[in-house]
C-alpha cells in the first residue's frame, strides 16, 4: 500500500460515499436519496485518505450480533491494485473478530472477478449456501 495513505475507522460522509459509488460506474444502481440512512445504520466503516483526498471505503451492514456483511468496498480506480482494498478489507475484518461473538457470520456479495481477492481475506464459497438478492425495481 502506498505509504501515505491513512485508514480512519469512520464510515464515509455521503460525498465521499456519492463520488466513489461514481467513480467506479455504481450509479445508476444505487439510489443517492436513501443513502445517507443507509450509511448511519452500518455497523463499521473504513475510510482511506491519501493526502487528505478520499481514495477508498468500506463498511460492515448487518445485525451487529451474528450477522455481519462486508459491503461498498471501492477504492479509486487510479489506485487500484496497490494494496488499498486489501487494507480495507483487512481492517474491517479484524474489527469485526475484535467485536462479534463466537460463531458470528462474516458475508460479502462480491462483484465478477474479485473472487481471489475476498478469498484472500478468509472468505469462501459455501458448498450448502448460496448468496441471492433482488432489486426493487423504480
Amino acid at each position: 500500500m502506498h505509504p501515505d495513505v491513512v485508514l480512519h475507522d469512520r464510515l464515509p460522509t455521503i460525498d465521499e460515499y456519492r463520488d466513489l459509488c461514481t467513480t467506479v460506474g455504481w450509479a445508476p444502481v444505487l439510489n443517492f436519496d436513501a443513502a445517507p440512512a443507509s450509511l448511519a445504520r452500518s455497523l463499521l466503516g473504513v475510510v482511506a485518505t491519501l493526502h487528505g483526498r478520499t481514495v477508498g471505503m468500506g463498511r460492515v451492514v448487518g445485525d451487529g450480533a451474528i450477522y455481519h456483511y462486508v459491503q461498498d468496498v471501492v477504492v479509486h480506480p487510479d489506485l487500484q491494485k496497490r494494496g488499498i482494498g486489501d487494507a480495507i478489507v483487512a481492517r474491517l475484518v479484524a474489527r469485526i473478530h475484535e467485536q462479534a461473538p463466537e460463531r458470528a457470520f462474516i458475508g460479502v456479495f462480491a462483484a465478477t472477478g474479485t473472487t481471489p481477492f475476498y478469498e484472500r481475506h478468509g472468505f469462501v464459497e459455501h458448498e450448502a449456501l448460496l448468496g441471492m438478492f433482488q432489486v426493487v425495481p423504480a
